[in-house]
């Protein structure tokens, strides 16, 4: 579904990710992890169009997206859940919510997306005329990532989704996050939560000084020795 090739990005002339190669198959859940400044952010914001890539090629579906823009990368169904949530706070979260909806195909099944959004998560269903800035930072979470969902994404990206949670939401979020990926999305998910988040994953990526550095299946990761002496501090 999603074909990364010896992608090179930065900002201002200042490279921050080298020659990252990586993919996902349709119906996985990948997750790629590393440490604060190693380039994930970086590099999701070149899947998304949000900067070009100096080199290298992002395909997805076969179809070469590193020089479109990123409100068509999104129409081709290619969602992104930022880092920090970038909630609009003013509005209503039934607002938000719709606001998630704007694209064409979405708008069709608008009822549906958002009784498949209040089932995952039924806080935002008795909050649904409270203003999203009033929520607390873990329904926050939630309502980006329903946000998301409204958009009926093919390839489903959560960027730090864990960020600032205590550790029985970040287990009720990993939870609903692989519920997600049982309903058929397809799931790039970039973390600092290293055990949560490969426990959950087919395969992970790990990511250093903007490089891919190591690869497997989830669990196989989870036992590697440099990736638990680094990441889990054993």
């Amino acid at each position: 579904m999603l074909e990364v090739d010896k992608l090179t990005a930065g900002y201002n002339g200042v490279l921050v990710v080298r020659e990252a190669s990586f993919f996902v198959m349709e119906g996985e859940l990948v997750t790629l992890v590393g440490a604060n400044g190693a380039g994930k952010t970086t590099l999701l914001k070149a899947i998304s169009g949000l900067i070009k890539p100096h080199r290298g090629s992002i395909k997805f579906f076969d179809e070469m997206i590193h020089n479109i823009e990123a409100h068509k990368i999104v129409e081709k169904g290619l969602i992104q859940v930022p880092e920090g949530r970038k909630l609009f706070p003013d509005l209503s979260v039934i607002e938000n919510l719709k606001l998630g909806a704007y694209i064409r195909n979405a708008k069709k099944h608008l009822r549906k997306n958002l009784e498949n959004v209040f089932d995952l998560f039924p806080d935002l269903k008795e909050k649904t005329n409270q203003i999203a800035g009033t929520l607390s930072g873990g329904q926050q979470q939630m309502l980006a990532i329903g946000r998301g969902l409204m958009a009926e994404p093919k390839l489903l990206i959560l960027d730090e989704p864990s960020i600032g949670l205590s550790p029985v939401l970040t287990q009720t979020l990993f939870s609903i996050i692989t519920r997600i990926k049982e309903q058929g999305v397809t799931i790039l998910l970039v973390e600092q939560n290293v055990k949560h988040s490969l426990s959950i994953a087919d395969r992970g990526y790990v990511i250093e000084q903007g490089s891919m550095v190591m690869e497997g299946k989830g669990q196989e990761l989870l036992h590697n020795e440099h990736l638990k002496k680094v990441y889990l501090g054993m």
